[in-house]
């Protein structure tokens, strides 16, 4: 094998890696879920049970806005879900979460994971993502999952 085809074969195996590790961690089997924070009236979610606070705070509080916006018109549905992320650590940081949208009779009916990278310590990132949501009404929305990690 020549080094051309071994450079080659690296990236794929590399490749493959990341999207198993993304797929794990999109299908992970953790049934709890949090309600997603809506605007200024929402209080802060209680941290994990045995994860520590770093100085007094989770890394959970550092997506301080994650909420529907319905930009449908003329009868056209068009909803996004957007969200604020404050990078509260003394590190560069990537953000990873899944969430779902609830309808009023607890049917999950819409779900995905986000993923938010290399925010530096104190900046404030923003972004949006296209649901296939008919409707905002009697929607809720949850986090089933968060992570951050430290950005190279």
């Amino acid at each position: 094998m020549n080094k051309h085809h071994r450079r080659f074969s690296s990236v794929l195996i590399a490749t493959v890696a990341v999207a198993g590790l993304a797929l794990t961690t999109a299908c992970g089997g953790d049934d709890e879920s949090t309600p997603a924070p809506k605007g200024e009236t929402t209080t802060a979610a209680s941290p994990e049970a045995n994860e520590p606070e770093p100085q007094g705070r989770s890394e959970r509080d550092d997506l301080v806005r994650f909420e529907l916006d319905d930009r449908s018109q003329a009868g056209i549905s068009n909803i996004w879900v957007v969200w604020t992320i404050k990078n509260n650590s003394s590190e560069k940081s990537d953000y990873s979460w899944d969430w779902e949208a609830v309808d009023a009779q607890g049917t999950r009916v819409a779900n995905s994971s986000q993923l938010e990278t290399d925010v530096q310590p104190g900046q404030t990132a923003t972004g949006e993502f296209p649901t296939t949501l008919k409707t905002t009404e009697g929607i809720e929305l949850n986090i089933t999952s968060f992570n951050r990690t430290a950005g190279f």
